[in-house]
């Protein structure tokens, strides 16, 4: 476990994390032996993904936060090749994906905490009942997963899918009425859905989608412990996301 800085709002983070890397640089020919473009490297940009960028964002929001997460982190890596004018991605390639090891729960007091921000990325490292025994054992537990949504996840304080997630939930048939009353599905440029409720957001340029929703989970939650007002809190973190796409690679609020 990694310790933040002491502040009124304390968070545990849980979940994988990874390396996220940005390989930018320029292309002017293709391989002479193959139809590939030649790519010259020209700078590099590093930083925590998935989980880790859940938390790096509550910690620039201001909030003290503490994550649970695999120590091999640095070593899981996404690199993204992208045309440096252009902001075109070629490829990504992704190395040691293969081994997140598994939360241990009894390490963690969880009395510690305000809240508990579970980002499930569904590579093995926290499981479907280690998620509802958390939930049952606080008040206000955040869950964006990869999984399925079902029964198991009904107490979950809010649980944030994007759109192509909720389909696969619903071809499970297992969205009881809790359930979907917690549901707050992310819709890219057409805002989010909460409730049979669409809540717009801003026409921007777009630069990069990635780690947009960590933005947005970081920020609601952040927004919601302050406030307890799921509607002022899904408004900052639709404005907070936007922002982040605006930028290139993964960037925190």
């Amino acid at each position: 476990m990694q310790r933040g800085k002491r502040t009124k709002l304390n968070f545990l983070v849980i979940g994988e994390s990874c390396l996220d890397v940005f390989s930018y640089g320029t292309t002017t020919r293709l391989c002479p032996d193959a139809p590939a473009p030649v790519f010259n490297l020209i700078k590099t940009k590093k930083n925590g993904g998935m989980a880790m960028n859940v938390k790096n964002n509550l910690s620039s929001l201001g909030a003290n936060v503490d994550i649970c997460t695999n120590l091999n982190w640095r070593k899981i890596t996404k690199n993204r090749f992208i045309e440096i004018n252009s902001n075109y991605m070629f490829m990504r390639l992704d190395s040691n994906d293969e081994n997140y090891g598994h939360l241990d729960m009894e390490s963690v007091d969880f009395e510690n905490y305000d809240a508990v921000v579970i980002s499930d990325y569904d590579k093995g490292f926290v499981s479907q009942e280690q998620i509802e025994k958390i939930c049952s054992k606080k008040k206000h537990v955040f869950l964006d997963t990869k999984k399925p949504v079902g029964d198991w996840c009904q107490n979950a304080t809010i649980i944030k899918i994007n759109h192509v997630e909720y389909k696969k939930s619903i071809k499970t048939n297992r969205l009881n009425k809790k359930t979907k009353d917690k549901l707050i599905t992310t819709m890219g440029k057409d805002g989010c859905l909460f409730r049979n409720v669409v809540y717009p957001v801003r026409e921007v340029e777009v630069k990069d989608v990635s780690g947009a929703g960590d933005t947005f989970l970081a920020s609601f939650c952040y927004e919601y412990m302050k406030e307890k007002n799921i509607k002022n809190s899904i408004d900052f973190a639709n404005e907070c996301a936007t922002k982040v796409v605006q930028k290139r690679g993964v960037t925190v609020i």
